[in-house]
């Protein structure tokens, strides 16, 4: 009898334990908007690169970069621990941005790095407005949608429509949720186009008087398999902001039941590709 009690002990020990370690780890993350660029590369190496995510428990990422080689640079650490989805930016350099739907050099360039068949998808590029009817925009979300992949668009609401015009069904991570577009159209937007993915970097909304911001959790609860995080490491003192950003998606998601800040966290990116 005091033998089976001091098993019984034990192992409600050993769970009690089990439950304090698990508690304890972070809410893992899918970094679902982060930039290598050229101008980072020169003070974090890629070694730094991973212990960075390590330590903070990014456990997967949507890498793009400028050029395109700063992914690849990601991608050659082979972390086993950190799965690392590629997407093809159609920059060479910065000034590409402002024109790179109507520049046939962009064209035979995505093109050719489309050759590597390593991509998921197209982005993160910018647009806005009636730019986004360019013969090459087009193009683009038609053949995103003819080989299954992603676009991720940094533009307001007025382009988000016009792409999916272009290509009914094309599978779109809209950058920062429109970052300045009212919930209001978020909302109606999300309840029309349901291959619409929103990522939340740069939503200065996201809190209200220091907690989630009651319309923002209204959608999270909608749409939980809508959203995903980033740290958009957009210009290289970013890079030194990413634990702070971490800390603040990983105390907005704490507002929300588990398993919807699990999935808005990383399950939804893993899904997504078809990593889980």
């Amino acid at each position: 009898m005091k033998m089976r009690l001091q098993k019984f002990l034990l192992a409600c020990s050993l769970l009690m334990m089990s439950a304090i370690a698990s508690a304890a780890e972070p809410l893992p993350i899918f970094d679902a908007h982060m930039h290598y660029n050229i101008e980072a590369r020169s003070t974090w190496s890629p070694q730094r690169v991973i212990a960075l995510w390590r330590q903070l428990g990014i456990r997967a990422v949507l890498a793009t970069s400028r050029p395109n080689d700063g992914t690849l640079d990601l991608m050659a650490q082979n972390a086993p621990d950190i799965k690392i989805v590629p997407f093809l930016r159609p920059y060479r350099v910065q000034p590409d941005r402002h024109d790179w739907f109507a520049n046939p050099e962009i064209e035979r360039f995505v093109e050719k790095e489309l050759q590597r068949g390593i991509y998921r998808g197209i982005g993160e590029f910018h647009i806005f407005g009636k730019d986004a009817d360019a013969p090459y925009m087009a193009k683009i979300a038609r053949l995103a949608k003819a080989r299954d992949l992603w676009l991720h668009a940094h533009s307001d609401e007025d382009v988000i429509e016009r792409i999916l015009h272009h290509a009914p069904g094309v599978k779109l991570i809209w950058a920062h949720t429109g970052m300045s577009t009212s919930l209001d159209k978020v909302e109606a937007m999300f309840a029309q186009y349901p291959n619409l993915v929103g990522e939340l970097s740069f939503r200065s909304d996201l809190e209200q008087n220091g907690s989630l911001n009651p319309q923002w959790k209204r959608l999270f609860l909608r749409y939980p398999d809508r959203f995903v995080l980033g740290s958009d490491t957009w210009v290289t003192s970013r890079w030194d902001d990413v634990p702070q950003l971490m800390a603040f998606y990983r105390r907005m998601l704490s507002e929300l039941p588990a398993d919807i800040a699990e999935h808005i966290a990383y399950k939804n990116g893993l899904a997504m590709f078809g990593l889980q």
